[in-house]
């Protein structure tokens, strides 16, 4: 059954694999850096149904926002490890394509946290543009929202890119939390993934062509196929995960420049059998990592960092 679904998965880099294919994890070459993945719950509403994209709420603490794949309207959910629902808000001045990951960093308002909403997805290769939202975190909830009557956030920037080598279709988003520059992973099924730079500030309006910085070398034999990134709050540890397992670079102790992180060696780790994982994200206080999966009703798993 694992062979079947990796041939799937080295045949094409689309966003879903097929229904008949239920992938099953390869055994990874487990880190001693987290313990065994545990299931904390999961998402209980039934509107979210492709979970694709996951990062810890800055302004309230012990939640989490995600957002559907592409099919959806511009909406974000608040949810806790549980799975339970605490909101809906729809993006103000957003389209969704195929919104494919969501991260957090800074932005034009010094000590404002906003987030980062990655329309990356390209199962096609076709598009000459794509574009990251960028949209100050919503700093209150009131708790009656739904997908028919949500919140409403602040007007979103639209921050446009460009891959200086030819269209690429992309799931992971990932910004640096003290320069706020940001980088997305390509989701690459032959060959290995290759990570791109946008060094902030951006400039609104202007279509700003990526910097492509390396590939990486995912210790997986099937060569990865990256579905969703984040970046530790302290910054120096990025995560990455596809369907079968997880993925931790860190930068180095003597370096307190980002870009070296790319560098550094990657090591894996069991992120649960989760059935079309395409989400990662780092607890507020650094020490776990969750991920959720498409599919309604579908787990949210958890994995702690070790003392």
């Amino acid at each position: 059954m694992f062979l079947i679904a990796s041939l799937c998965l080295l045949l094409c880099s689309c966003r879903q694999l097929p229904k008949s294919v239920k992938a099953e994890p390869p055994e990874p070459q487990q880190s001693k850096l987290y313990g065994p993945p545990q299931k904390t719950g999961a998402l209980k509403s039934k509107a979210i149904d492709e979970s694709s994209g996951l990062v810890a709420s800055r302004s309230m603490p012990g939640k989490y926002w995600t957002h559907n794949d592409s099919g959806d309207g511009p909406f974000i959910y608040l949810i806790d490890e549980q799975g339970e629902l605490f909101g809906v808000w729809r993006v103000t001045g957003a389209q969704a394509i195929d919104w494919e990951d969501i991260s957090i960093g800074p932005g034009p308002e010094v000590g404002k946290h906003y987030l980062y909403i990655a329309d990356i997805g390209d199962n096609d290769s076709f598009r000459k543009e794509t574009v990251v939202y960028r949209v100050a975190e919503p700093g209150q909830n009131d708790g009656s929202s739904s997908k028919a009557k949500p919140q409403i956030t602040e007007t979103a920037e639209a921050i446009r890119l460009r891959y200086p080598d030819g269209s690429h279709d992309a799931e992971a988003l990932l910004v640096d939390p003290a320069s706020g520059d940001m980088y997305i992973v390509t989701k690459i099924a032959l060959g290995r993934p290759s990570v791109y730079q946008a060094a902030a500030p951006f400039v609104a309006g202007e279509v700003i062509t990526l910097k492509r910085l390396t590939e990486l070398r995912i210790p997986n034999p099937f060569g990865g196929v990256i579905t969703g990134g984040s970046v530790s709050p302290d910054g120096k540890r990025v995560a990455l995960c596809d369907y079968f397992q997880a993925y931790e670079l860190a930068l180095p102790a003597t370096s307190t420049n980002f870009v070296d992180i790319w560098k550094e060696p990657i090591v894996s780790f069991n992120f649960g059998k989760r059935e079309q994982g395409e989400s990662i994200a780092y607890r507020l206080d650094g020490r776990a990592l969750l991920g959720t999966s498409e599919g309604k009703g579908a787990t949210i798993f958890e994995v702690v960092r070790t003392p």
